[in-house]
C-alpha cells in the first residue's frame, strides 16, 4: 500500500516537470501577463504606416502582417490592412470578399477609386479593416510604369482617406509582394515604418542588406520619413541551437529595432488562413496567437515610450 502511494506521487511530480507540463504553465503565466499589460495598454493618438517587408520569401511576411493587425484590433486600436500582394492571401485571412469583380487596391492605384470604396470590414473585429487584393493586381507593375506620379500613388489615396475624420486609425498594416517593384515601392513611399520579420533558420539574413539598401534609396529619393522600426523573428524553434545562434545575430546587427517577443513555429498560425481567419481568431489561446499579441503590445508599448521620452 505504501509502496503504491510512493509510485502515484513520483509519476505526479515526473508529469508537474515534464516538458509539456512546463510548456503549459509558461503559457498561462504569459497569458496572466499579456491580459494585465492589455488593460493598462495606451496608443499614442497617430497614425502610425507600417510597411511589411522582406525580399526573401517563405519568412511569414503576410502571416505576420494580418496577425498583428489583428492582434492590434483586439487591444481597442482601429487598423486597415492594405493587401499589395496580388496572391491576396491577406484578404483571405483577413476573411472579405477578393474575387475578380471586388473593387479592390488595383482600382485605388490604376483607375483613382477612393480608399473608401473598396475598404471593407473582416468579420473578426470592426476595428479591423481591409484593403483587398484581386487578380487584376498582378499587371499592375506594367501599367503603373505611365501613371502620373506612380510612386505616389497608393501614398495620396491613403491621404485622401485619413483626411476624413471619420476615417480615423491607428495603424495602417501594408502587405507587399516579395519583390522590389513598383508595388512595394508604393508601400514604402506611402508608409513611416518597415517592420521586417526574419525567420530563424538557416540564410536568415539573407537578401537583408539589398532590403535595407532599397529602404535607404526611398528615403533619399521618395520618402525621407521611412526607417526601419521594428524586426520580428519568426518561425522560432527554441529546441534548435540554430534557431538560438539566428537570434543572438540578428539582436547583434539590431539591438534597437528587434523585438524581444519571437514568433514560434505553430501549426495553428498556419492552420488558421484554410479557415479565413487569423489565429488570434482562429484559436486566440494558442502559443502563436500569444506570441502575436505580445509582439503587437510590444509595437504600442515602444511608441508610447518613445512618446514619453
Amino acid at each position: 500500500m505504501f509502496h503504491v502511494k510512493q509510485s502515484d506521487e513520483a509519476s505526479t511530480s515526473s508529469f508537474d516537470d515534464s516538458p509539456i507540463a512546463r510548456e503549459i504553465a509558461n503559457l498561462s503565466a504569459r497569458r496572466r501577463a499579456l491580459e494585465a499589460k492589455t488593460e493598462t495598454i495606451e496608443l499614442s493618438g497617430r497614425t502610425r504606416v507600417f510597411t511589411v517587408s522582406n525580399q526573401k520569401g517563405g519568412v511569414g511576411k503576410t502571416t505576420t502582417a494580418v496577425n498583428i493587425a489583428a492582434a492590434l484590433a483586439s487591444v481597442g486600436a482601429r487598423v486597415l490592412v492594405i493587401d499589395l500582394d496580388p496572391q491576396g492571401n491577406a484578404s483571405t485571412a483577413l476573411g472579405v470578399a477578393h474575387n475578380a469583380e471586388t473593387p479592390s487596391i488595383y482600382d485605388v492605384l490604376i483607375d483613382d477609386f477612393p480608399l473608401v470604396d473598396i475598404i471593407q470590414t473582416s468579420p473578426e473585429s470592426s476595428n479591423l479593416l481591409c484593403a483587398p487584393s484581386t487578380i487584376h493586381l498582378a499587371g499592375a507593375e506594367i501599367e503603373l510604369v505611365s501613371q502620373v506620379a506612380r510612386e505616389h500613388r497608393l501614398r495620396g489615396a491613403l491621404r485622401d482617406y485619413l483626411a476624413d475624420e471619420d476615417n480615423r486609425l491607428d495603424f495602417v498594416i501594408i502587405d507587399c509582394p516579395p519583390s522590389l517593384g513598383l508595388l512595394t515601392i508604393n508601400a514604402f513611399t506611402a508608409a513611416d515604418e518597415v517592420l521586417i520579420p526574419i525567420q530563424c533558420e538557416y540564410y536568415a539574413l539573407e537578401g537583408l542588406s539589398q532590403l535595407l539598401g532599397s529602404v535607404q534609396m526611398i528615403q533619399k529619393h521618395l520618402n525621407p520619413t521611412l526607417h526601419v522600426s521594428t524586426i520580428l523573428l519568426t518561425m522560432y524553434d527554441g529546441r534548435t541551437r540554430l534557431a538560438q545562434q539566428v537570434a543572438e545575430e540578428v539582436r547583434s546587427h539590431f539591438t534597437d529595432e528587434v523585438l524581444d517577443t519571437v514568433i514560434p513555429r505553430s501549426v495553428r498560425v498556419s492552420e488558421a488562413p484554410s479557415f479565413g481567419q487569423t489565429v488570434i481568431a482562429y484559436d486566440g489561446q494558442s502559443a502563436g496567437a500569444i506570441a502575436y499579441r505580445e509582439a503587437a503590445v510590444e509595437i504600442v508599448a515602444r511608441d508610447t515610450t518613445k512618446k514619453g521620452s
